[in-house]
């Protein structure tokens, strides 16, 4: 009856390993004071550590938002791109005024200064 159980005792426990020993051998091995790098601000653009009510710039967002627009614009590129064959002219018309709709947004914002970072 036991050795039934066996595999899956054997699975927690290989769990447990691999998700316990990389932070005891961390814990172990690794310095014990933080790196200031790693304490410096990361993709915000301000400290991490400070009042929450304090100003910022809006433009990192819109930088944000048009990464996230052109890594769409990627996702939708591949399937594409894979049935090209298959869909004929009148798929490719389609992407292609999806790119321009892109491509026009794209050249507003640049034209209105908003990806200039001062």
């Amino acid at each position: 009856m036991l050795a039934e159980y066996f595999p899956i005792l054997l699975f927690i426990l290989v769990g447990f390993v691999v998700g316990v020993a990389p932070v005891v051998l961390g814990s172990l091995l690794g310095p014990h004071r933080p790196d200031p790098e790693k304490l410096s601000p990361y993709e915000c653009g301000f400290e991490a550590f400070e009042d929450a009510r304090m100003k910022f710039d809006v433009r990192y967002y819109l930088v944000a938002i048009l990464f996230i627009l052109f890594d769409l614009e990627i996702a939708f590129l591949f399937p594409w791109a894979v049935v090209i064959n298959e869909i004929g002219l009148a798929g490719f018309l389609a992407m292609m005024l999806f790119l321009g709709i892109l491509v026009v947004g794209f050249v507003y914002e640049w034209m209105k200064g908003a990806l200039e970072w001062e």
